[in-house]
């Protein structure tokens, strides 16, 4: 996988925008961000999640957020005009986005949906987003991000109760 360049470092590329590209071993039977974290030897904090997400009004939306946070549905509603929203299926999320489960990148999707930055993100000099694929983080500063993305920032994460 060296030196991969995926559609969503190409619109860095494209826009001038200082990112790192950093490859980690993939578990399929656990892709969820905090293992990512771990396995690539990042803060969990610092490590974004793209969640697929579908809004009553205005339909898809991607909502990035810290991986050790979950999605605050009523905030997330507000922030992007909904009265609800509600995680896309996972069955859909391949046909809607050009993604798979564990390398959903808010870059570089079939269309431009909607991008929605939770402002933990600017507590960081740098963060970590998929790529676009299982196995490869794209590190850049949150500003960068929320500018490629044109993002919408806000706050609707709350903390995950690792103690389930």
């Amino acid at each position: 996988m060296k030196n991969k360049k995926t559609n969503a470092a190409r619109i860095l590329d494209r826009m001038n925008i200082t990112y790192k590209l950093l490859e980690y071993e993939v578990d399929e039977n656990n892709l969820d961000a905090v293992h990512v974290a771990h396995t690539a030897g990042i803060e969990p904090e610092k490590v974004f999640k793209t969640l697929c997400m579908k809004g009553d009004k205005t339909g898809v939306l991607f909502a990035c957020l810290s991986g050790n946070n979950e999605v605050d549905l009523k905030a997330l509603a507000r922030l992007s005009g909904n009265k609800k929203v509600e995680m896309v299926h996972l069955k859909e999320v391949l046909t809607l986005t050009g993604y798979i489960r564990g390398g959903v990148s808010p870059l570089g999707a079939k269309k431009n949906f909607p991008v929605f930055l939770d402002q933990q993100a600017f507590l960081y000099e740098e963060i970590s987003i998929s790529a676009g694929m299982r196995g490869l983080q794209i590190l850049l500063n949150p500003r960068d991000l929320q500018k490629a993305t044109n993002a919408t920032c806000g706050e609707f994460a709350t903390l995950h109760d690792l103690l389930q």
